[in-house]
């Protein structure tokens, strides 16, 4: 399993706003060129950091993005959820109808892989953004 680049972008943005001023907006290109994001990727996961109430942004002069909370109330599961969906390492996982055995909540390996999904999104959500400054 790799965490795809966007949450990499992701976690790398929202760590580089909490260590900025409170509620100072920093404009795209800062951010950009700070942590070394392809514009045109900044302005693609932006918005679901936005929706997901984690950055908060403002247009015109003076506008470009801030953290929407605080730093300690961000974890790393917030931000990789807003990015990639819930954590699921197998699709039986998703949804136990869709195991082609059959036997999901009785499978060896269905138990194994949800505990291993609980204790990593467990980690993830341990770790807040503070916590990276």
């Amino acid at each position: 399993m790799i965490i795809n680049q966007a949450s990499d972008y992701g976690f790398r943005a929202v760590v580089f706003l909490a260590g900025q001023p409170q509620d100072q907006m920093v404009e795209a290109q800062v951010i950009a060129r700070e942590v070394v994001i392809p514009m045109r990727f900044l302005l693609k996961i932006m918005p679901s950091l936005i929706k997901a109430g984690i950055v908060r942004s403002q247009r015109g002069a003076g506008g470009g993005y801030t953290l929407a909370r605080s730093a300690q109330e961000i974890s790393l599961m917030d931000i990789l959820e807003a990015l990639e969906g819930p954590i699921r390492l197998n699709r039986c996982l998703i949804d136990v109808d869709l195991c082609t055995r059959g036997a999901a909540p009785d499978c060896k390996v269905h138990q194994a892989l949800g505990d291993i999904q609980t204790r990593l999104a467990e980690d993830f959500a341990s770790y807040s953004v503070a916590d990276l400054l």
